[in-house]
């Protein structure tokens, strides 16, 4: 009979058991560069189904400070959800989102799921919400003083990165979250998204090229400041739009076309989210 186990602050053998668990259910993912840096802590924590010293299914649960239409709110996300191949179809899966929404008790939950369990979630209290696209038409060229880059790898980089989440301007105050330092460095861990780019000693921009537009995934500041004027320093080519990965309302004030995310499968729990909105890409788990 697999046990039930959490674990909030794990040593080296539950991080290996846990990487080993991740490499198979989702196989593009890691979590071991992540967890070398440290940033494994107690907002984050792994409800698992445990036989023979291996994971074998798995919900994991982020807590996080919420920013919903200028309140903020204590709330959970679930992510890494998941079970290996072998032991599909017993059940699993509904054992650990019982177990997970009884820990949640009656804050809210959010998550993002794939296309492919769409109707899972529902089951558990969850409904979709519709996730909105935001991409402004600006023409820019590039500034002969670009701002530099900080390496993820360094400590002070990823001790920024974590002062700024916490204490600086949220990127949206719609649909947005605090706090998510150590779920943005995941994916510089990954290497899905590029150093930041620092426009001053307590700013920071995520943000990458695609063709001639500018992806701008999230920004971590102490206090507001002119977006538009600060472009110039963030592109090495000129650019003819932006695309932003969370809802711009706070840093855009110009027009934005509002599409449809239609590979944003979000599903929400105890709240409802102010449409158009977009959850910062970068604290999603």
């Amino acid at each position: 009979m697999p046990a039930l186990t959490l674990i909030q602050q794990p040593e080296s053998a539950q991080m290996a058991t846990f990487e080993g668990y991740v490499r198979q259910v989702f196989p593009r993912a890691s979590f071991a560069a992540w967890m070398d840096w440290g940033e494994w802590n107690e907002d984050y924590r792994a409800l698992a189904l445990v036989a023979d010293a291996e994971i074998i299914a798995n919900v994991s649960l982020t807590r996080m400070n919420l920013h919903l239409q200028g309140e903020t709110v204590r709330a959970w996300q679930l992510g890494a959800v998941g079970v290996l191949p072998s032991w599909r179809g017993r059940g699993l899966s509904r054992q650990l989102m019982e177990a997970a929404l009884t820990m949640t008790s009656s804050d809210p939950v959010l998550l993002f799921a794939n296309a492919k369990v769409r109707d899972f979630y529902p089951r558990f209290g969850f409904a979709p919400c519709t996730t909105a696209t935001f991409v402004a038409d600006h023409a820019c060229d590039p500034d002969d003083c670009p701002a530099p880059s900080l390496p993820a790898e360094a400590p002070t980089t990823r001790e920024l990165i974590h002062h700024l989440a916490e204490s600086g301007v949220t990127s949206t105050g719609r649909f947005g979250a605090s706090g998510y330092g150590r779920t943005l460095t995941w994916y510089l861990a990954n290497r899905w998204v590029p150093d930041p780019r620092q426009l001053d000693p307590q700013t920071l921009v995520f943000c990458r090229t695609e063709g001639d537009c500018l992806v701008l995934d999230d920004i971590l500041a102490a206090k507001p400041f002119d977006l538009g004027a600060a472009l110039p320093r963030l592109i090495n080519a000129p650019i003819r739009s932006i695309r932003f990965g969370f809802t711009p309302e706070l840093w855009w004030r110009q027009d934005c076309k509002v599409g449809t995310d239609d590979d944003a499968h979000l599903f929400v729990r105890g709240f409802a989210p102010a449409a158009p909105q977009r959850f910062p890409v970068l604290a999603r788990t």
